[in-house]
């Protein structure tokens, strides 16, 4: 998939576990696991804005595009 989740590389960045961050944007572990994983196959912009709140970053910090070959 030509976009990649670099959810995992912020929360290091931040030194923040996924429970804490689960806590602080109010949402599954799961669910939160499902988007670090890559898995996910949409994402609400008011989630998004809370886990850039939540890690004072910008979207581009976690989501990336590169192309296919």
């Amino acid at each position: 998939m030509p976009i990649i989740v670099n959810l995992d590389v912020m929360m290091a960045k931040r030194k923040m576990s996924l429970n804490e961050l689960s806590e602080k944007v109010d949402l599954t572990l799961s669910n939160l696991s499902i988007l670090k994983t890559g898995k996910a196959k949409a994402v609400r912009f008011s989630t998004l804005e809370a886990i850039c709140k939540a890690l004072d970053c910008q979207p581009a910090d976690i989501l990336e595009y590169r192309k296919e070959d």
